[in-house]
């Protein structure tokens, strides 16, 4: 006799009409919405306090002479400590028990690092390579599709730069200010964020055109009140200093999205107006590029005007992508979008200036990626080799494996960078940065070859 087998409805069978209108609620209203928005914003600052410090602000923990001598300088252990002991003046650590390791402060690694730069090995690479004479390099994070571990890659990859030595800065595109609030920066409103350096951008712009139609004999367009205001703005007033000692700033928060409906209206006032040149030359000629060595730019998900600056102003693109149908299908939009938004202002541009033979416009970035995130081999090998077969060099061969150590860190409001390693153990840490390490080296190698390749044409141009 077969024994008869149970089976439970599925969960959407039976629903009670009058149960249902109970569990419902009243209607919603708009001013519901808020109450929704002041509940998550009660509760964002409470989970981004338990990065904080007890005054309110956030400090960037120690290192240990393991980690230092395993992953910031390339020195023996035992060397290391000799030089300490031979240099009295030079930082020498602190040790939170009598005979235990001895712990150091980020500034003080730096300066260790400079030590050792100045008078180690000639055949190690104590400080990254940067060419002298050359602005910094501008590398753009994006997708228009949410969830793909954008802000994360870019916030990693800056503090990797960081520890590797290099001056940062992050400018955060996108109004929902996610990258401000891993560096713990206060944003009072747009004003302090990139949107007046492009209202003086197109101020700028508007009042030349003044200029010439009072030449003309005609009457002058207003000024705003806003754009007379962004005419004073200066990038470095903009810049804010953050709990890392090499990584600066410019932050973003809501009301920054209000640029993504001010630009089409300038534009439709001034139609000669290059508004993709917006963030660029202003960050040129208030002389960012010659104060930093690598600038990261976290954009918006969404191809909007403040993407649009972003991408134009990048020397590197990466595009963050997970190994799944639905998110190789949106990149592949994204990419059909890049090409037809630039494509559009290249051919409107340079039939503009065959009229009046000028040279034409032709974007160019020095490198373009497409970079795996949250991959689990396990599951997604067979589609990661697919996509890396259809996208060819494209598509970095570096797969950003999601391991535990990001999920704690995450918890904690912190990048893996930022997490002591004692509250895991020397191993989980090790390969819980191993992918991140291998994600900054494949960035730090389009770095150095785009910067190389610069070099080399500077030297022929002479």
């Amino acid at each position: 006799m077969k024994a008869e087998i149970k089976t439970e409805l599925p969960p959407y069978f039976n629903i009670d009409p009058d149960a249902a209108l109970s569990a419902l609620g009243g209607p919603f209203e708009t001013s519901g919405f808020s109450t929704i928005a002041q509940a998550c914003e009660a509760g964002r600052g409470d989970l981004a306090g338990r990065g904080l410090e007890e005054n309110g602000g956030r400090s960037l923990r120690l290192f240990s002479t393991w980690e230092i001598t395993r992953y910031l300088i390339p020195v023996a252990m035992g060397h290391f400590r000799r030089v300490l002991k031979q240099n009295p003046e030079l930082p020498q650590g602190r040790s939170e028990t009598e005979g235990g390791a001895k712990w150091f402060t980020f500034e003080e690694v730096l300066r260790l690092r400079a030590h050792f730069a100045a008078g180690g090995s000639k055949t190690k690479n104590y400080l990254p390579w940067r060419p002298e004479g050359l602005p910094a390099k501008m590398v753009a994070v994006a997708n228009f599709k949410g969830g793909v571990g954008k802000t994360s890659t870019c916030a990693h990859l800056a503090m990797s730069a960081a520890l590797d030595g290099y001056k940062v800065l992050v400018i955060d595109l996108d109004s929902q200010g996610s990258m401000t609030s891993i560096f713990g920066g206060k944003v009072e409103d747009e004003w302090q964020t990139v949107f007046p350096l492009l209202a003086r951008h197109y101020g700028r712009h508007l009042r030349g055109e003044n200029q010439r139609r009072l030449d003309r004999g005609e009457a002058p367009l207003p000024l705003d009140d806003t754009l007379t205001e962004a005419l004073d703005a200066r990038a470095p007033d903009l810049v804010q200093k953050t709990h890392w000692p090499n990584i600066d700033l410019i932050g973003a928060q809501l009301n920054l999205y209000w640029a993504e409906f001010q630009i089409p209206v300038w534009r439709m006032q001034g139609r000669g107006w290059k508004l993709w040149d917006a963030l660029t030359e202003s960050l040129e000629e208030d002389g960012i590029l010659d104060q930093y060595d690598v600038i990261f730019l976290d954009t918006p998900p969404a191809l909007g005007y403040l993407t649009i600056n972003g991408l134009a102003a990048a020397d590197i693109l990466l595009v963050p992508l997970g190994a799944s149908f639905l998110e190789f299908d949106s990149t592949g939009r994204f990419f059909d979008m890049l090409h037809s938004t630039f494509s559009s202002i290249e051919e409107a541009e340079n039939m503009a200036a065959r009229a009046l033979g000028r040279d034409g416009l032709s974007f160019q970035w020095d490198a373009v990626r497409a970079v795996i995130t949250r991959y689990d081999g396990t599951q997604q090998a067979e589609l990661a080799a697919l996509m890396q077969a259809y996208l060819g060099p494209v598509l970095s061969p570096h797969r950003q494996d999601f391991t535990a150590l990001i999920g704690q860190a995450g918890e904690q409001v912190r990048g893996i960078y930022e997490a002591d390693y004692r509250d895991f153990n020397r191993e989980t840490y090790a390969r819980g940065r191993e992918t991140f390490d291998a994600t900054y080296a494949a960035l730090k190698q389009l770095l150095l070859g785009s910067w190389r390749r610069d070099e080399q044409a500077l030297k022929a141009a002479e």
